[in-house]
């Protein structure tokens, strides 16, 4: 299975990767002028041939535009800051499991200095979600956004909205699906939540539901409940 790339543009047959992106290409994958691969512009995916391979630049040449690519459905992930390695790690594996979305949470029990942090590590987030992009043979990148407080992400439109809830008495996820299409989930901190979130998300109509009695850590309760979601669709 040929491996595939993205490309910020394909312009006239042409599309190009430079600097870090080309080095990896040429030194790690010690890629060949004539190989074909595939890449991605974000909207459609071509089949391609390098026409240069240097250090610091490779070209490819398009060969054919492959078949049109299906939208997946809007699915979203609104995770509340954790700690960054296992942030890191959550945002890799949603990637692959194809979120279109994932939108950091700062909440009331993040560990204190996260918020501050997270602006800076936007761009290594946009950059381990590409990466996971390529793994996968994605044909679209997921949108990772900037740092917001619980208020703005409980306004999120989402025609199907979940919040993982640790407190006894919350229905099943996989019970309480309804239907097929664009959904939101909302995951907690380690500490859980507060009373007063937890009465901001059910106010904002979001439907509390558990994923079964254990307690899981918060990046795995993530990934349990977009596989959930992403299994019915």
């Amino acid at each position: 299975m040929r491996r595939r790339f993205f490309v910020d543009e394909v312009r006239n047959g042409e599309a190009e990767l430079a600097g870090d992106d080309a080095k990896h290409l040429t030194k790690v994958l010690r890629v060949e002028v004539g190989q074909r691969y595939e890449i991605s512009d974000n909207r459609n995916v071509y089949l391609a041939e390098i026409e240069t391979a240097r250090k610091e630049r490779v070209v490819f040449r398009t060969v054919e535009k492959m078949p049109e690519q299906p939208v997946p459905p809007r699915l979203v992930l609104c995770a509340a800051l954790i700690k960054f390695d296992h942030f890191e790690w959550m945002i890799e594996k949603a990637t692959e499991l194809g979120v279109t979305e994932i939108v950091p949470v700062e909440t009331i029990r993040s560990e204190r200095g996260l918020e501050r942090a997270a602006h800076k590590r936007l761009d290594r987030w946009q950059r381990i979600a590409l990466e996971a992009s390529q793994q996968s043979r994605r044909a679209f990148l997921p949108v990772v956004h900037e740092a917001q407080r619980l208020r703005e992400v409980l306004a999120l439109p989402a025609s199907r909205r979940y919040a993982l809830d640790e407190k006894p008495g919350a229905p099943l996820l996989a019970r309480s699906l309804a239907g097929t299409g664009e959904a939101a989930i909302l995951v907690g901190p380690e500490g859980g939540w507060t009373e007063d979130e937890r009465g901001s998300f059910i106010s904002a109509a979001w439907a509390p539901v558990s994923l079964g009695s254990l307690i899981l850590r918060a990046e795995t309760a993530a990934i349990a409940a977009l596989v959930i979601v992403s299994s019915l669709n």
